[in-house]
Formats: structure tokens, sequence, C-alpha cells
């Protein structure tokens, strides 16, 4: 268990969903721009969780992949399967000639999973830990 590696993963994907929101204000939209974004940030949530649980994850981009290898540590991740495979389109393929074409709802969608993924209890609960870690180290008394 590496928290600080996980939450370093975690600090990035936060970025990339950053990015995706921002661009979501913007007067002109990119609208694959934005949606590869929210890929880019759940395949980072995804190999914060596996990192946390000392994975090494490969390098891929593929989100199917990467959240049925954290199902098959903790079946809860069921939950976010249908986000990761609708983002899956946008992980990588998009940033090439001959890409997918998106719409607003595309980028709709993709930002209400990555809230969801980002929100997950097993995603978000690594926050927590860090924090918990850090009060035990403080006061280890629980005084």
């Amino acid at each position: 268990m590496n928290i600080d590696d996980a939450l370093e993963w975690v600090e990035i994907a936060d970025n990339d969903f950053d990015s995706a929101v921002l661009l979501n204000e913007a007067v002109r939209k990119h609208c694959e721009i934005i949606c590869y974004h929210c890929a880019q940030a759940v395949e980072k949530y995804l190999k914060a969780y596996l990192v946390f649980k000392g994975v090494i994850p490969k390098k891929t981009h593929d989100l199917l992949f990467l959240v049925n290898l954290c199902n098959e540590l903790n079946s809860d991740f069921e939950s976010i399967i249908t986000e990761c495979s609708f983002l899956n389109k946008f992980a990588n393929d998009i940033r090439y000639p001959h890409k997918y074409q998106t719409s607003e709802n595309d980028v709709t969608y993709s930002i209400n999973a990555v809230y969801k993924i980002k929100n997950f209890s097993l995603i978000n609960g690594l926050r927590n830990i860090k924090n918990e870690n850090e009060e035990t180290v403080e006061n280890p008394n629980g005084t």
C-alpha cells in the first residue's frame, strides 16, 4: 500500500478533470478534447487505486482493462464499468484523424461520469486514508 504514490495519481487525475471542466466553460468548446481529458482523468483515478493496492499498472489507456483489473480486487468497481466503457472511446483514438464525432451530449455524459468515478468511495476514500494517517502520526494516542 503506497498512499503517497496513489495520491500523486489522484492529483494528476484531478488536474485532467479540472482542465475538462474549464474547457467546458469556454465560449468555443472542443468537445473531443473535453471528453479526452475526462477519459484521462478516469484512467489516472483507476491507476491510483491499483497503485494503492500494490499493483503496478501497465502503460495503457484502456479504461475497460483498468476497471476490470480494479474489479478483480474489489467487486464494487462493477458499479462504474458503464461509465468507463463510455469514456474508453475517448481515451486515445480521439486525438488522431478519423476520430469519433463528439457532441455536447457526450461532454455532459463524460463530465457526469467523471464526477461519479471521482466520488466513488474506493477512489475518493484514498484522500481520506492520507488524512487519517496524518492525524494518527500527529496524535498517535487519539487524544
